[in-house]
């Protein structure tokens, strides 16, 4: 900031500086003499521009004395704070239209030494324009058979005058005179370019291996001035507001000053301190000497320790070598948990996995067509695990398990349990079971066993006292406790069929399940014991 601060008083200085000097010295009516080697367009009244700013007029024409004869024209400048020309200072012939209108073109100069009134630039600094259609005209005729003959009849003269030729033709393209300045510079400099080669390929060959490094600071670089570039505005605000934050810096300073004045007693405290802390220290030499047996006492210690770690050598060996395995273990085990991963590897088209699914871009993000990745899936089989053997409603949790003492009897599934295997395989939630071991269940007129409205008198309705059985009425199953047939039965809702099992009903001629034939479970004669369910298939496709 401060070199910012610098770089701008010194050009508002220069800026200042030039203006003053302008404005103070140049007069409107100074008049200025012009030599050139050629004038072709120009005329009296035509143009004067200073530094491409229109300044004046050409006011006349004159043939030089001297040998070659030159062309002075006469300037006049009339526009103020233009006039103030310096010894170097230049002009030039410039075209201004197509259509051949030309004007005189200077530049005023930096030396300190000014032109006065009536002053000459000489020829050696001005320059002449070729025409371009001048150059056009020689290539058709008859223009080019007189090109000819200037060249054929003038040839000996002007091979007689190259350096004046060279000249001439310096001043009549101010190109190629820059282009010639430009190599001389070049040719004095040719060392210092011999360097910069060497030092350049130097610092190529060390910024190589670096080379995204730095072409990410150019990037950052280029960045960060773009943001400034952006921010012009605050940061012009920022450097207007600077010599006032100066100005309330120094009372600031001033503190600090105060601050160092007030530490000189305590560094003059702290010197005169300075030879309590070296007898200190001094001091501390007979405690050093007295820790040595304590420093002593750590060698057998230091001993143990190394002796485990020799021991422990074998261990670290094996380790090793198990670590030369690892790769091996670990780029498959990586690719493992990637497939896990990837939902592009799903099996099934399930769209159940869009609401849990990562949004885009994530990798994981769910696309059309697609399901559970892998490590998804097995995460929602130990979910469904889980809640498959302790399930969850409003009432609380409930561990589904099943403890046998006979599982020879209990494990296999049987459509007609022996009263040995109910007996010992029976089990239930409370004392009552309704519509297992009570034929109806009577709730405001409703038989929920049944699913229909029905109005049970208390003869028809089953006893307390009286156990019933799912095969005969009147008897209770073997092995069913007295508790179990007591007590009044607990409320149920309703049993509401799936609309395809009620039309499967209606279409069969029947109201309920309970009007389905008693033996339609159980298997015929010469049929397989386990065969109800080819018995219920038969049932209903002979209907």
């Amino acid at each position: 900031m401060r070199r910012l601060l610098a770089i701008s008083i010194v050009a508002v200085a220069c800026v200042g500086a030039i203006l003053l000097t302008g404005a103070g010295e140049s007069k409107p009516g100074t008049r200025y003499e012009v030599v050139f080697d050629n004038v072709f367009g120009l005329v009296k009244g035509g143009d004067l521009k200073v530094g491409g700013v229109k300044a004046g007029v050409i006011s006349d024409f004159r043939l030089t004395d001297d040998e070659p004869r030159k062309v002075a024209i006469e300037i006049e400048i009339t526009v103020p704070g233009l006039a103030s020309f310096r010894s170097d200072a230049s002009c030039q012939v410039r075209q201004q239209s197509l259509i051949g209108e030309y004007f005189v073109d200077c530049q005023p100069g930096k030396a300190k030494r000014e032109l006065g009134d009536g002053g000459i630039v000489p020829v050696e600094r001005t320059a002449s324009t070729v025409p371009p259609d001048l150059i056009n005209n020689v290539m058709r005729r008859p223009y080019r058979e007189r090109f000819r003959l200037i060249l054929t009849e003038l040839g000996v003269g002007l091979a007689g005058r190259p350096d004046d030729l060279n000249e001439v033709i310096r001043r009549a393209h101010p190109a190629l005179r820059e282009i010639s300045q430009t190599l001389n510079i070049l040719a004095e400099e040719n060392k210092t370019l011999r360097d910069f080669i060497v030092d350049a390929d130097r610092v190529s060959a060390a910024v190589e291996p670096n080379k995204l490094n730095v072409a990410r600071w150019a990037q950052e670089a280029s960045e960060t001035a773009s943001i400034q570039a952006s921010r012009s505005t605050q940061l012009a605000r920022q450097y207007n507001r600077l010599p006032v934050f100066l100005g309330e810096l120094k009372p600031t300073l001033a503190e600090l000053e105060g601050l160092a004045d007030k530490q000189i007693p305590f560094l003059q405290a702290a010197r005169a301190a300075a030879p309590d802390l070296e007898r200190f220290l001094t001091e501390l030499g007979p405690f050093s000497e007295a820790a040595r047996r304590s420093i002593r006492g750590l060698g057998p210690a230091a001993s143990e320790g190394r002796r485990a770690l020799t021991e422990a050598r074998q261990e670290i060996r094996q380790l090793k070598t198990l670590a030369k395995h690892a790769p091996r273990l670990g780029k498959p085990l990586r690719q493992f948990l990637q497939t896990l991963d990837d939902r592009s590897r799903s099996t099934d088209d399930d769209p159940a996995a869009q609401p849990t699914a990562p949004p885009a871009p994530d990798k994981t993000a769910y696309k059309q067509g697609q399901g559970f990745t892998g490590m998804e899936a097995l995460l929602t089989y130990f979910y469904n695990q889980t809640l498959a053997t302790n399930p969850v409603d409003n009432v609380g949790h409930l561990l589904r398990l099943l403890a046998s003492a006979s599982p020879s009897q209990c494990s296999s599934y049987s459509t007609q349990p022996t009263p040995n295997q109910i007996a010992e395989c029976k089990s239930w939630l409370g004392d009552s079971q309704p519509c297992v071991l009570q034929k109806t269940h009577v709730v405001d007129g409703v038989d929920y066993c049944s699913n229909q409205a029905t109005q049970v008198s208390e003869r028809s309705a089953p006893r307390r006292d009286a156990p019933t059985s799912p095969d005969s009425p009147g008897q209770a199953p073997a092995g069913v406790p007295p508790a179990a047939q007591e007590g009044p039965a607990p409320s149920k809702p309703p049993r509401v069929l799936p609309p395809e099992v009620e039309k499967l009903l209606e279409g069969l001629g029947l109201d309920d399940l309970n009007d389905l034939p008693n033996d339609l479970f159980q298997p015929q004669p010469g049929q397989n014991p386990n065969g109800g369910p080819d018995r219920v298939l038969d049932f209903l496709l002979g209907q």
